[in-house]
């Protein structure tokens, strides 16, 4: 694998897809080699406009290549479990486009799998594999804000043009979508067990939630405020405040800036990122790198990890009455 391309192949010919093809286009030593769609026509058009080698009209006949190091699932997370399930059967490492899957069922069965087979897998939540994520932690470990004790992150995007957010069936709303940042934001900075949980929700008529807000209680005296919307346009800005300080992200959902502050508010520093292709290349390459190590999942999102995050966003639909078609289905033998 060190001699060669390593390359990937994209389930999903979605703008997801089109951005990571845009990525991995740009980085030396990978390639995106393959491309598969439910249409044959949509796979030759997406492979002539990014230069993918293979285009394949259905999900099955990309697993029938031998050639493909890595599968970057890029549909729906409402179809990412059976693709999923069918690579990890024939021994294909696998990236998942957030959110993971489903529901945490559907999780643990493919979590599962991946160990009883021994083929790597990992989620593509993309900030965690970033070099802010590092810079963050790196300033809240030198004291530079002393003692954390609030956490607050919002994340909104005016998707009302995007039925898949209204529909059951395409695990619509803004919590897999947009909340799960928040609730990663949480856990990339303050890896402390949460203690409770309240929330609130406004719901779309079709029953998916379309604005929340959370508020979470941590280990040692840590509260975290978190807001995510399908519904609006939001300032997505990400605040860590200490007893001495605070650390203000600009972007929860793709950092480009952390400016530091000290007592009183007071600007202290302001740091920039790594100039990005689009900022997916670091999980690429992290996947790269723990598959050549022999890894099964890589050191920034571990799978235990992920099994938490899923967890926490299956409470919080059952308490806000927000139900998939996939959470009355049994996974726990596949």
């Amino acid at each position: 694998m060190q001699n060669k391309d390593f390359k990937v192949g994209i389930v999903g010919a979605g703008w997801i897809a089109e951005k990571a093809a845009i990525t991995l286009n740009g980085l030396q030593g990978l390639r995106c080699y393959a491309i598969a769609s439910r249409s044959q026509e949509k796979a030759d058009a997406f492979a002539a406009q990014w230069g993918v080698e293979k285009a394949y009209g259905s999900y099955a006949a990309l697993l029938e290549d031998p050639a493909v190091d890595l599968l970057y699932v890029a549909t729906p997370h409402s179809h990412h479990f059976d693709i999923t399930r069918d690579a990890l059967e024939k021994g294909i490492p696998c990236l998942e486009e957030k959110a993971f899957m489903a529901n945490l069922n559907q999780s643990r069965a493919i979590v599962d799998l991946s160990r009883r087979k021994k083929v790597f897998l990992a989620e593509a939540i993309w900030t965690r594999y970033q070099p802010a994520v590092e810079m963050v932690n790196s300033l809240i470990r030198e004291g530079r804000i002393g003692e954390v004790r609030l956490i607050t992150a919002t994340l909104g995007y005016s998707m009302g043009n995007k039925e898949r957010i209204f529909r059951a069936d395409l695990c619509g709303g803004a919590l897999l979508d947009l909340g799960v940042y928040a609730l990663n934001f949480v856990r990339m900075f303050c890896d402390k067990p949460f203690i409770s949980m309240e929330s609130q929700c406004v719901k779309t008529d079709t029953g998916m939630d379309w604005s929340n807000a959370i508020s979470i209680v941590l280990e040692g005296g840590i509260l975290a405020n978190l807001q995510s919307s399908a519904a609006c346009v939001g300032d997505n800005i990400g605040v860590i405040a200490g007893t001495e300080g605070n650390i203000i992200i600009d972007n929860i959902n793709n950092p480009q800036t952390i400016t530091v502050n000290g007592p009183d508010r007071v600007f202290q520093e302001q740091l920039k990122v790594p100039r990005q292709i689009t900022g997916y290349e670091y999980q690429f390459v992290a996947c790269r790198d723990a598959i050549a190590e022999g890894l099964l999942e890589p050191p920034q999102m571990p799978l235990e990890e992920t099994l938490y995050i899923m967890e926490l966003m299956d409470g919080l639909r059952r308490k806000w009455g927000v139900r998939y078609p996939m959470d009355d289905k049994d996974y726990s033998i596949i």
